[in-house]
């Protein structure tokens, strides 16, 4: 298994070696211990999500308070996506930038988003299932979102704007110029505390 960071600090795609016979195939698509060693703390699994979307679904960018906030480690079970990394933390050096990696059912690499970053995918095709393991449940009080379409981010999606599909709470949500303004966006200084602390448990 081998980790890579993003362009965007605090997230890793996993990669994982697949073997392959005439049974099917077989790998480690999780190991606690190369996780911890990069990312500098123990992840603590809370919750397993699973979706399943139609190719040009858009789920995200969805982000939640810091503290606890929710790592994610993200993994395409069947299909294919384009999954999304934004640096939302205020004061970050790469505050507003982001970055992608393709997850599909061939490759099976994951990845890890850590706590105060934003998070979003497409689908690229129908029946396309993630996995999703968690480090804190879902609490709807500390959950939000920001709008994938805005175009001061500007994610570049690999089919026409006209056919994205998205959740009414996704159309809705602010930009990230709205977001900062209203204060609903974590500071990079929080965010670092908070990893500090998860180091020293």
């Amino acid at each position: 298994m081998g980790l890579r960071e993003l362009s965007i600090a605090g997230a890793w795609e996993v990669g994982s070696t697949v073997h392959r016979d005439d049974r099917g195939t077989f790998l480690e698509s999780y190991r606690a211990d190369a996780l911890s060693e990069a990312i500098g703390h123990r992840f603590q699994l809370a919750q397993m999500n699973v979706s399943v979307s139609r190719r040009g679904v858009v789920r995200g960018i969805h982000y939640a308070d810091v503290p606890p906030s929710q790592a994610k480690y993200i993994m395409c079970l069947r299909g294919a996506i384009l999954d999304f990394v934004v640096d939302i933390r205020v004061g970050s050096p790469t505050f507003g930038a982001w970055d992608a990696v393709e997850l599909d059912d061939a490759s099976r690499s994951a990845l890890y988003v850590s706590e105060g970053l934003g998070h979003a995918f497409v689908a690229l095709e129908d029946e396309t299932t993630v996995g999703y393991l968690v480090s804190e449940p879902y609490n709807a009080l500390r959950e939000h979102g920001i709008s994938p379409l805005d175009p001061a981010i500007g994610l570049e999606f690999p089919m026409p704007r006209d056919e994205l599909v998205l959740s009414d709470k996704d159309r809705a949500a602010p930009t990230l110029a709205e977001a900062l303004e209203a204060e609903a966006l974590p500071t990079h200084a929080d965010v670092l505390a908070y990893l500090r602390e998860l180091a020293d448990r």
